[in-house]
């Protein structure tokens, strides 16, 4: 199936944008709404060109290349004290570093 005549392999239209911004939450204006619709369609257009690939004998692959583990023996080495890595730190409390808290943590 390929587009014909300037025809879309996807139709996207400004309310399928919108529909999709409110299921995301993104709050987008009537002009961004124009501008991404078109920019959507082609990256749709893509995907749905890369699923008429012929995959069979293709194995799934995660990544491209093989990976390997490179190990090391995992040895008690000489290492900093507690109090020498607090000393450096720009706040401790309680022995301990203290960080900003985030995302509203209650105590």
């Amino acid at each position: 199936m390929h587009p014909r005549n300037g025809e879309s392999l996807v139709a996207l239209s400004v309310e399928d944008v919108a529909r999709l911004s409110d299921l995301a939450r993104i709050d987008l204006s009537p002009q961004e709404l124009e501008h991404l619709a078109p920019q959507l369609e082609v990256i749709l257009e893509a995907v749905a060109r890369v699923s008429e690939l012929d995959t069979e004998g293709v194995e799934p692959t995660s990544h491209p290349l093989p990976l390997r583990n490179v190990f090391r023996p995992d040895v008690v080495q000489p290492s900093l004290t507690n109090a020498e890595a607090l000393a450096m730190a720009p706040v401790a409390e309680d022995e301990r570093f203290r960080v900003p808290r985030i995302l509203g943590e209650e105590q």
